[in-house]
């Protein structure tokens, strides 16, 4: 009985400090929460509004003398971009918190805070209209600010459109209407799936995936636009490899060719 008795003791003792661990997790939780919401609310307050971004895209598109795109954006060019740049754009609220997290971490370590991959399409959006290259931690913050500010005043739809209206596309064509007509000579609703992903392609380095010029290299970026169609489930295997056939089969009508070639 002394020893039962004992055991009890012990169990008891040991179940009153577990309860404690898990209080203090649950304080220290709660405290991170109410911090994190707090620092939330000022990073919001301290950028500045987003009610002008349309009015700043469409200044850009003015100066290069490119157009619009149309609302919501044709669905071949949408699909191709997002599946490329920000396959989760549909689901997240304009950032991705572990792409944040590696860039501060890896600015505080003393490696630059340039992006460390995995930036959204909102985020991206941001920096062509906001902040530009302005780095830093501050500049790194103020970008998420500003990407959440037009998570919550656009619609997916506006904010992809924006994107694509405000993007380079290489060898002088500003926004997706402008490179399809340069490219392709037709308008974005009418681009193939060969024709879409070599365009969404192209947002990662339009110079160094120019078709005119490095046309393996761009061949190289469509296939892999055409993998994230295919792993996304929009597109058969079959169909990506016809649409890249295709296209390269029409290679030299289109001017592309390689810088090495002849």
């Amino acid at each position: 009985m002394l020893i039962s008795g004992r055991a009890a003791a012990r169990r008891a003792k040991t179940h009153h400090r577990w309860r404690r661990v898990a209080l203090l997790a649950l304080l220290v939780a709660g405290c991170t929460v109410v911090a994190a919401v707090i620092a939330g609310a000022v990073l919001l307050a301290a950028v500045p509004g987003v009610g002008d971004a349309q009015g700043r895209v469409a200044a850009i598109l003015r100066e290069h003398g490119g157009r619009s795109v149309a609302l919501p954006p044709p669905s071949r060019v949408a699909e191709s971009v997002v599946a490329v740049e920000d396959r989760r754009f549909y689901a997240h609220h304009g950032v991705d918190p572990q792409s944040v997290v590696r860039v501060v971490w890896a600015g505080l370590r003393g490696r630059g805070w340039q992006d460390q991959g995995g930036s959204t399409i909102t985020q991206q959006l941001a920096k062509r209209v906001y902040t530009g290259d302005r780095g830093g931690l501050w500049g790194t913050l103020e970008q998420v600010g500003l990407a959440i500010k037009l998570e919550l005043r656009y619609s997916k739809a506006q904010i992809l459109r924006m994107y694509l209206d405000s993007v380079y596309f290489g060898d002088g064509h500003w926004g997706v209407v402008q490179a399809s007509e340069g490219y392709f000579g037709k308008p974005p609703a009418r681009l193939s799936w060969g024709e879409a992903s070599l365009l969404a392609g192209l947002v990662q380095a339009p110079s160094a995936y120019d078709p005119k010029v490095h046309l393996a290299a761009a061949e190289q970026r469509q296939r892999h636009v055409l993998d994230r169609l295919v792993a996304a489930g929009t597109l058969r295997r079959t169909q990506a490899d016809a649409a890249s056939r295709r296209l390269a089969g029409e290679a030299g009508r289109l001017g592309f060719t390689s810088a090495t070639a002849g």
